[in-house]
């Protein structure tokens, strides 16, 4: 039995996952036949009603009997439309899955929400550790269903959590990890994420104050509506037709008077409340399941702190809202302007808005947590041979830097081509100078490290068999890129980045550097020097890090730094005139280098003596 099977007592994740997609196939395929007998009778129900009207136009007793089949086709017609919402549901629920296998079987790459808005390319790490974008660690991670869970999984990815908050988090991740059932409930509530309930623009007008503050505003636009169906009365029965034509002029003015505020009122609270619903839903499952670990009871009772359940108060204002959008119909419009319904509506939402908008923004903090654990957790269900990591204790000394990791690999590797190494920085080791040829997998092994850093710090399970770490920074100089546009070149671009990573060793908690390639933009003489300055600051500092080189010139550092530095290296071989790696790291300098046999191998003619 291996790691997955002994965790989730003997049952493989992919097993659970197929067993239920195939249960929700044949469910779909009698609910289809279901679907497709409800249109086939609404069909002939509705033919054979109009047939009959037609025969019998002229015979009154017979066309009261087709009120009965009417009848039945509203009743076919409500039912058609749960069998339809059934379906649906069930169609979300099997996607759920198919994404679920996707992941286990390493076939999710492009498949899922990219997170490409979050990506900053001023952050430390984002962009050289592949947090977003396509195949990034966050396509991986997110099942969330609303921009909230989306938001906040960015947001944990982005800043490291404090020690007690990553333990309070994988206790909560051990509670939601075998939630399959309510995992599969969550992610089916909404058809796509991207439709969602932007949550500051919602948090922004539930704080705010309300539009119409005036007493005698909301009196005069209640009473003139009334005023006005009285005269159209008076007009009907006592023939007085100029009250009816006074009173309409009247409630024209007053609506050119308030309408410009009304409309932006209206707008801004539709712009906000987007598919509430979906909200509505997800709080809904949250305040009904019942969690036992202590983070998520906290952040239910924060729910259930105020008498009414939000997902009640969530769905009130779904349907003032969906009543206020029938505004944009000319003829709604037309009546509107003189019976100021849409007013009315707009001054519920500002009642609601009074009584509940202050906690909005806690309502959505609290769905945005618990569905980042749920993606969390979902991971950790489906990778069921990753750990959680360990913490070390601070000494009387403070906390003195610690990665120590083994069998550690990057999870967005497959599984079967992820190769696991040992690595330990810190207890004296501060700086590792990794060399090696091309295609060996030192910037890999590098991002392997950084990546699992950041997940440890979310709270996540990391692609290890064991990792003991202290709280770290991480801080990464990878993916430099130079900017034509802005006239930056590549050199200029990264100095700026060591500078960012040299301001980051000021604050409390040390940093992790992880450097590639470091100063490769400038001459073999300048790149040793700055090499070296760099890599010394960084570690006097209370740093520790990995620098990556071609240039076997820097491999001399660590004879100045006597135990605070060690060479490390990847290797290459030649078999049968194939170039191998094994991506195993050893102790010491590369002996080899593979930039010729490479040239070679894409037909470039480049032989010794050219050297």
């Amino acid at each position: 039995m291996d790691a997955g099977e002994a965790k989730f007592g003997g049952k493989r994740p992919e097993e659970v996952y197929s067993q239920r997609l195939n249960e929700l196939h044949l469910a779909q395929a009698a609910e289809g036949k279901r679907e497709r007998l409800l249109g086939y009778a609404k069909v002939a129900l509705g033919v054979a009603t109009i047939l009959c009207a037609a025969v019998f136009i002229h015979r009154v007793t017979v066309l009261e009997l087709l009120l009965i089949a009417v009848a039945l086709f509203i009743f076919l017609a409500v039912l058609h439309e749960r069998v339809l919402e059934s379906v649906g549901l069930r169609g979300r629920a099997a996607r759920f899955y198919e994404r679920g296998l996707a992941r286990i079987e390493d076939r999710w790459a492009g498949t899922g929400e990219t997170g490409e808005r979050f990506l900053d390319p001023t952050h430390p790490y984002a962009r050289d550790l592949d947090l977003f974008g396509r195949a990034s660690l966050f396509e991986l991670l997110c099942t969330a269903r609303t921009r909230a869970g989306e938001e906040t999984l960015a947001a944990w990815l982005l800043d490291a959590a404090s020690v007690e908050e990553v333990i309070t988090r994988q206790r909560a991740l051990r509670d939601l990890s075998e939630r399959t059932h309510f995992r599969e409930r969550l992610f089916s509530l909404g058809e796509t994420v991207r439709l969602g309930v932007h949550p500051e623009l919602l948090s922004v007008w539930g704080e705010r104050g309300p539009i119409f503050t005036e007493h005698a505003t909301r009196i005069v636009t209640s009473v003139l509506p009334l005023l006005w169906i009285a005269s159209l009365v008076c007009w009907g029965l006592w023939d007085l037709g100029a009250v009816a034509g006074a009173m309409t002029v009247l409630n024209l003015a007053w609506a050119h008077r308030i309408y410009e505020r009304l409309d932006g009122a209206s707008d801004a609270l539709e712009q906000a409340t987007e598919d509430l619903e979906l909200l509505a839903g997800v709080l809904a499952l949250v305040e009904h399941e019942d969690f036992t670990a202590p983070k998520l009871m906290e952040l239910q009772g924060a729910l259930r702190r105020h008498g009414r359940l939000p997902s009640e108060a969530i769905r009130k204002l779904a349907r003032i809202v969906e009543y206020l959008k029938s505004r944009r119909n000319p003829f709604g419009r037309l009546v509107d302007v003189l019976t100021f319904w849409s007013a009315q509506l707009v001054f519920a939402a500002e009642r609601w808005q009074q009584e509940f908008g202050p906690q909005m923004r806690g309502w959505l903090g609290a769905v945005g947590e618990i569905e980042a654990l749920t993606a969390l957790a979902g991971y950790a269900y489906e990778h069921g041979e990753d750990v959680f990591p360990e913490f070390a204790a601070p000494s009387a000394y403070g906390m003195a830097p610690l990665f120590d990791a083994e069998g550690l690999a990057h999870p967005l590797l497959p599984t079967s081509k992820a190769v696991r190494n040992d690595v330990k920085l810190g207890d004296g080791l501060r700086l590792m100078i990794l060399s090696g040829p091309n295609m060996a997998g030192k910037s890999t092994f590098i991002r392997a490290m950084g990546v699992n850093a950041v997940l440890a710090q979310c709270g996540a399970p990391v692609r290890a068999r064991r990792l003991r770490l202290s709280p770290l920074r991480v801080a990464a100089s990878i993916c430099i890129l130079d900017s034509l546009s802005e006239g930056v070149s590549r050199f200029y671009a990264e100095i700026h980045r060591i500078k960012l990573v040299f301001d980051l060793t000021l604050g409390p908690v040390p940093v992790l550097f992880l450097l590639d390639e470091l100063l490769s933009g400038t001459n073999s003489h300048d790149r040793l020097v700055g090499t070296q300055f760099v890599v010394r600051s960084l570690t006097e500092r209370g740093a520790i890090g990995i620098v990556s080189t071609h240039d076997l010139a820097l491999t001399k550092i660590p004879e100045t730094m006597g135990e605070r530095a060690a060479n490390f290296h990847f290797e290459d071989r030649f078999e049968d005139g194939k170039l191998i790696f094994d991506y195993k790291l050893r102790l010491g300098v590369v002996k080899t280098s593979n930039a010729l046999e490479l040239m070679r191998s894409i037909g470039l003619g480049v032989s010794s003596s050219d050297s």
